[in-house]
């Protein structure tokens, strides 16, 4: 099969098309023939060396659609030619509150989604959701599984609340905008680029406020007339003390990264005297990607930024490394 290797930490020559050898499944296992795959900030970080436990060589990639090829012993043979999706998390063990110690994620450790074919335990597949192209149905599993379960498992947003998405733009905080509008939420983005504030409105956020410029949490307040009951963030840093600078009194807070580093001299009295309730959340076990499917079979759509020929995965990593994308990069194979 042909595959794009990662060889070394560094810049995007890293990344080699090659002939590597089919993957067999083993017990349990099935070997999927993609059609798409799609890219996550977590593939720039491993190639950059800024990620644990990097080996070489790796076939990068955590997202995948495509058709069942071969399962292995023990496996139910119906699975054989069916369009499927595939559920990144490994191992999350059998506690739904938190992963297990031997969790893993699809492209690092084991080889990943970059390739004409993939090897991932059976368990792991799941029907595609009929309305969904190829390309929609890649970019689906590790964003949506992610902003589902902040949203949902851990924010419990309700209808007619207000959420707050910083740094909008990627994969997951666009996402968190289609999931939350459909939850009925009213949605409002920050980011540091007014052509993405845009298009969030052109998505059905209510408006958005651009971090680079003044003071965007009072902006914010300002043109919202209230305050958010959640916020998701995935940038960490001071962007943290602003959320909880701006959340209402019993708001939530869920943060799903730290691209901006740690969050230097958290003002605690914000926690304790608002009565916010601060939650990490990070991927989710197979519940959550199961109920985060059924809103893509209810006509829920990804938004889909823009579409590379496997060939070109170096490109596509130049486009998200730069921040220049609005919704998911994805791999055509």
């Amino acid at each position: 099969m042909r595959a794009v290797v990662l060889n070394g930490v560094g810049d995007v020559d890293h990344l080699r098309v090659e002939e590597r050898p089919d993957p067999i499944p083993g017990p349990g296992e099935a070997v999927v023939r993609l059609r798409a795959a799609a890219l996550n900030h977590r593939d720039v970080f491993i190639r950059k060396g800024q990620y644990a436990g990097i080996k070489f060589p790796i076939i990068l990639g955590s997202d995948g659609a495509g058709e069942v090829a071969e399962v292995g012993p023990d496996v139910d043979v119906s699975w054989l030619g069916r369009e499927v999706v595939i559920d990144p998390s490994f191992n999350w063990g059998p506690d739904d509150r938190a992963q297990h110690s031997a969790f893993h994620i699809l492209g690092l450790p084991v080889d990943g989604t970059y390739a004409e074919m993939v090897r991932i335990p059976a368990a792991n597949l799941h029907p595609r959701p009929r309305a969904l192209s190829w390309e929609e149905a890649a970019a689906v599993p590790l964003a949506s599984v992610t902003a589902y379960r902040a949203l949902v498992t851990r924010a419990r947003l309700q209808a007619g609340e207000t959420v707050l998405i910083t740094g909008i733009g990627g994969g997951v905080a666009t996402t968190a905008l289609v999931i939350a509008k459909r939850l009925g939420a009213t949605v409002w983005v920050t980011s540091g680029h007014d052509s993405k504030l845009k298009a969030a409105r052109s998505h059905g956020a209510e408006g958005g406020v651009n971090h680079r410029k003044d003071d965007w949490a009072k902006t914010l307040i300002a043109e919202i007339g209230s305050r958010p009951d959640v916020v998701i963030d995935s940038a960490g840093g001071d962007t943290f003390n602003k959320a909880l600078d701006v959340l209402k009194p019993g708001g939530r807070l869920v943060t799903y990264g730290s691209t901006l580093g740690p969050a230097d001299r958290v003002e605690v009295r914000r926690i304790f005297w608002k009565q916010l309730n601060v939650l990490g959340s990070t991927m989710g076990p197979p519940s959550d990607f199961a109920a985060m499917l059924k809103l893509y079979e209810s006509g829920l759509r990804p938004i889909i930024d823009k579409v590379f020929p496997l060939e070109q995965a170096s490109d596509a990593h130049i486009r998200m490394e730069a921040g220049d994308q609005f919704g998911k990069i994805v791999l055509r194979i």
